[in-house]
C-alpha cells in the first residue's frame, strides 16, 4: 500500500474497542478523529500518551473530535489498561495488525543497539470528510497531544 500522505481520503477500517464493540471509522464521518497508533497497553510512554488524550478529551469534544487509540494489544488487554489508568480515550484492537500497516505505522525499529520490527508511535488527524489533515510520525509523547489539538483549533478556526 502506498504510505499515506495529507490530503489523502483516510483508509477505512472495523475493529474492537475495549469493550468488545466494533467501532468503524467511517462511523465518525461529520466528525474530527485524532487516530494515534501506540507500541503496547501499560508501558510507561503509551500510558502518558493515553492519560494525556484523556485529560484534554473535553477540549477535544468540544472542537467536533473522537480520540481512537490503536494498539495490536487484547481488548482485554485495552480494558484493564483503560480501567487502571482511569483513560477516556476508545482503545481499538488490532492484534493482525491490518490497520496499523494501513496507516505505515508499522515498520523498523531500533532500541539498544538490537532492531525489530514493531508499531511506530504515529497520529493522524482525520477531517470530517474522511480525508487525512495532519500527520505526526514518529512521534514524542512529551506535549504530543496538546500539539494535536493546537492544530484541530487552527484546522477549525
Amino acid at each position: 500500500m502506498p504510505e499515506l500522505t495529507e490530503g489523502a481520503e483516510a483508509p477505512d477500517f472495523c475493529l474492537p474497542d475495549q469493550d468488545g464493540r466494533e467501532v468503524c471509522l467511517n462511523e465518525f464521518r461529520g466528525r474530527w478523529v485524532v487516530l494515534y497508533f501506540y507500541p503496547k497497553d501499560n508501558t510507561r510512554g503509551c500510558t502518558q500518551e493515553a492519560k494525556d488524550f484523556s485529560e484534554l478529551m473535553e477540549e477535544f469534544e468540544r472542537l467536533g473530535a473522537v480520540i481512537l487509540g490503536v494498539s495490536p494489544d487484547s481488548v482485554r488487554s485495552h480494558k484493564r489498561f483503560q480501567e487502571k489508568h482511569g483513560l477516556k480515550v476508545r482503545l481499538l484492537s488490532d492484534p493482525e495488525k491490518e490497520v496499523i500497516k494501513m496507516y505505515g505505522a508499522w515498520g523498523r525499529k531500533k532500541m539498544a543497539g538490537r532492531e525489530y520490527f514493531g508499531v511506530i508511535r504515529s497520529t493522524f488527524l482525520i477531517d470530517p470528510q474522511g480525508r487525512v489533515r495532519r500527520i505526526w510520525p514518529k512521534v514524542r509523547v512529551k506535549g504530543h497531544a496538546e500539539e494535536v489539538l493546537n492544530a484541530l483549533r487552527s484546522l477549525t478556526s
